[in-house]
């Protein structure tokens, strides 16, 4: 896979309507540690690959009640979040969807730096800024992007060539100020 294939994969350009303080405080802080994220890959480019942090796809839905049912018929069930709030995540397996209804405007590719896949807390992982800081290094522009000079929770927006946006989105603080 080149460079530009992988970019264009995993990370690209910016947009969000709204949402974000529910989907802040949709995960919670869990600080149970989980194994190590900083593992360094290197593409035939050269460049060492941005780790991103956990995945999952936040859905926009219409009815909620019936999505959560159609889900569920699928094997998922509720993690976190509140349906009277109009956000639920559902987990099957390692896999994470997030449904939301009136929240955002277009289905959205989301990583969490910090997390695994239960929440937990990472002892060490790539902290938004640092992410953010390699995909500029890289010709990408976030919009909105993370304050760099904070080290707590913080999140960015790309959006693919397609228009799809993505969400990295770090509920933790960065592993420096926790230590």
């Amino acid at each position: 896979m080149t460079q530009s294939m992988f970019l264009a994969a995993a990370v690209v350009g910016g947009l969000l309507v709204g949402g974000l303080a529910a989907c802040t405080s949709m995960h919670g802080t869990n600080s149970a540690a989980g194994p190590a994220a900083a593992t360094v890959v290197t593409h035939p480019s050269g460049d060492p690959a941005v780790k991103l942090g956990n995945f999952s796809v936040s859905l926009v839905v219409k009815d909620i009640a019936a999505s959560r049912a159609f889900y569920e018929k699928l094997g998922f069930t509720v993690v976190s979040g509140d349906q009277s709030k109009n956000w639920i995540v559902l987990k099957n397996e390692d896999t994470k969807i997030g449904l939301f209804q009136g929240m955002f405007p277009r289905n959205t590719l989301t990583f969490n730096p910090g997390w695994d896949s239960n929440k937990a807390t990472l002892p060490d992982f790539a902290d938004v800024r640092e992410i953010q800081k390699a995909l500029k290094a890289r010709g990408l522009t976030p919009s909105p992007a993370a304050d760099e000079s904070t080290t707590g929770p913080a999140y960015l927006m790309l959006t693919d060539p397609d228009g799809n946006p993505i969400l990295i989105d770090q509920h933790v603080p960065s592993p420096a100020a926790r230590k």
